[in-house]
């Protein structure tokens, strides 16, 4: 099987059976989603879900977080992964948010990851969820299934991952991509256990296949030698 082919039928099989795909994070605009993005990285949607309500209510605005400190901010979120980090991230985020860009969300990516606690991750998330912009965001799950199911090649980091999928992927479904990937990573293709027998791309998938090979090998009869 050609690279081609397993794109093209990977991407055929989500198409078809998950035409619609979102992300898990709650939000209701554009400065609710970024704080969950920063508030997710190594931590679970479900986590940073539990956590924002009572963080928004708190701090409904940009300006009303930035006019917290980090020691505020940091009871409401005392339960995710590296709280002390995240709480003066979105303290800086925030003023910096309302000094340069008045408040709003910027949609370009540099000007994104100018903000304390944004990296390209988070800015492509952002831009692909908000803005339907053309990009790829790699987050552990894309980097784990794109590799394992033969969409990358020995991907050393994210950003190989990122490009050699934007390049192979037709730039308008590469929005609703990024969630194939992460929904069939987070449910299907576990890091530990994947669930190859519930898979609809096993078909394309050559860690599948490999499987296959080595059982097929394992269950030949051995020759045993003529004394």
């Amino acid at each position: 099987m050609t690279t081609q082919e397993r794109y093209e039928g990977i991407i055929a099989w989500f198409s078809e059976h998950m035409p619609v795909a979102e992300s898990e994070l709650h939000y209701e605009n554009p400065y609710q989603l970024l704080v969950a993005v920063v508030l997710s990285a190594q931590c679970t949607d479900k986590r940073v879900n539990m956590t924002t309500p009572a963080l928004f209510e708190a701090f409904p605005t940009p300006q009303a977080m930035a006019a917290a400190s980090a020691e505020e901010i940091f009871p409401y979120i005392r339960s995710i992964s590296y709280p002390n980090n995240k709480a003066r991230n979105l303290a800086a985020m925030a003023r910096k948010l309302c000094a340069d860009f008045g408040g709003e969300v910027p949609s370009d990516l540099e000007a994104l990851q100018t903000l304390p606690g944004v990296g390209r991750k988070t800015a492509n998330v952002l831009g692909a969820v908000l803005w339907q912009k053309q990009v790829m965001p790699v987050d552990t799950h894309v980097f784990r299934v794109s590799e394992r199911i033969g969409l990358t090649t020995r991907s050393k980091t994210p950003l190989q991952t990122e490009l050699t999928l934007e390049k192979n992927i037709p730039g308008p479904l590469l929005p609703i991509a990024h969630h194939w990937l992460i929904l069939h990573g987070r449910y299907v293709c576990t890091a530990r256990a994947p669930k190859c027998t519930e898979c609809g791309i096993a078909a394309w998938c050559r860690w599948h296949a490999s499987a296959q090979k080595r059982r097929t090998t394992d269950d030949k009869p051995t020759k045993q030698s003529s004394k």
